[in-house]
């Protein structure tokens, strides 16, 4: 399985990064928060996360590999888990994608059916499946890739997952909870544990 691919990007389509690799060029589906990121890389060397998809109709015998792109893999693991729903499926998802990670995971964590039905190719029964399946597994996508923190920073994940979550125990809203966490990261501080990073929104929300 490819799961990265390395190359210059020759070519940005509405649907399609196209990387040139030694004498090869290779097609890239993007979705479109993807191809936004994209924009001004055109003649540089890019990498992507990559996931694989075999696309076509096996009555028909014409099955084609393809590969999707993504900028980091916390974009790549969500794009997964939006797959994961059913009646979504990769060709579904792809289209759907058009806001960036960190919002569409809000939308989800918050229950907000209605936004979520104004991605394309999302109807409200799907939009409930969406939020049932994954509204638990979202916290770190919307504080991470909102935050931009380097693609494998596991750690910061779990830090800033676990103080989300404290913080939902301590009877904040989501979106309180989101705006206390941004307050104190906004510099790029790192903070080696939840408990770290909770007293520092308690000692900063005491300074002002």
């Amino acid at each position: 399985m490819i799961t990265k691919i390395t190359g210059k990007l020759v070519h940005l389509s509405e649907e399609a990064a196209t990387l040139e690799i030694g004498a090869f060029e290779y097609e890239v589906f993007i979705p479109e928060f993807v191809r936004r990121q994209l924009q001004s890389t055109v003649g540089s060397d890019v990498s992507l996360k990559t996931i694989e998809f075999i696309d076509g109709n096996p009555q028909r015998g014409r099955l084609v590999p393809r590969l999707i792109g993504f900028m980091n893999e916390a974009e790549r693991e969500f794009f997964d888990l939006v797959c994961s729903v059913d009646g979504v499926g990769v060709k579904k998802a792809l289209r759907a994608m058009v806001r960036p990670v960190n919002e569409v995971a809000a939308s989800i964590e918050e229950q907000d059916v209605k936004q979520l039905t104004t991605l394309p190719g999302i109807g409200p029964a799907v939009a409930e499946r969406i939020v049932a399946k994954l509204r638990r597994k979202m916290p770190k996508f919307a504080l991470m890739v909102a935050r931009q923190l380097p693609p494998d920073s596991a750690t910061d994940h779990d830090v800033f997952s676990d103080a989300f979550e404290a913080l939902l125990s301590l009877g904040h809203s989501a979106g309180d909870a989101r705006t206390k966490i941004e307050t104190v990261t906004e510099g790029g501080t790192k903070f080696k544990s939840a408990e770290d990073l909770l007293g520092e929104i308690y000692r900063h929300e005491r300074s002002v």
